[in-house]
């Protein structure tokens, strides 16, 4: 039988069956926050497909997954697309954005993880149950999360996280599932 995720991090136990909705902010945890700009002025940026593939597992668990970003870029929409992600793109209001969407859709804000890793992060993160940051982001952030990745934005933080789910998803009979 099935007991489910139990992470202990840093003494903050998350049971994956508790999580309604993980968030991610785009730049800064799939991005190193670092923007290339060509001479015709679009922009691109640098993802970790390993990320991809964190993605992947927790939708295999069942998880709804958003990114939530104030970027206006063109791109933070096709990586969403890529990811099969919804996204909230263009948001001057975060922390009302994650309120408008979760009762509209039901989710408990107290049951969501958020990935974030600077200051426009900070009053979204204080309002979730799960507030996640990368090991580089802003000291205040730092403050609030409840975890902190060892991984670097765009290093792969959504795939450490969902590795970490991962090695905890036990069977009662103690096999690795």
């Amino acid at each position: 039988m099935l007991v489910g995720i139990k992470a202990d991090f840093d003494g903050v136990h998350v049971n994956y069956r508790d999580i309604d909705l993980i968030v991610y902010d785009f730049d800064g945890v799939m991005t190193d926050n670092r923007v290339i700009i060509f001479q015709d002025g679009t922009e691109a940026v640098i993802v970790n497909r390993a990320d991809g593939l964190g993605v992947d597992r927790f939708r295999n668990l069942g998880i709804p997954q958003l990114i939530l970003s104030t970027e206006t870029n063109p791109v933070v929409k096709a990586r969403a697309a890529k990811l099969c992600l919804e996204v909230i793109a263009s948001c001057k209001d975060k922390k009302l954005a994650l309120q408008n969407y979760c009762v509209q859709n039901g989710y408990n804000l107290k049951k969501v993880m958020y990935i974030g890793n600077d200051v426009n992060d900070l009053e979204v993160m204080k309002i979730v149950g799960f507030p996640v940051a990368p090991v580089d982001a802003h000291p205040e952030i730092k403050k609030v999360a409840k975890l902190i990745a060892e991984a670097k934005g765009g290093e792969g933080v959504v795939k450490e996280l969902s590795d970490y789910m991962d090695r905890t998803l036990t069977l009662e009979s103690g096999e690795k599932n």
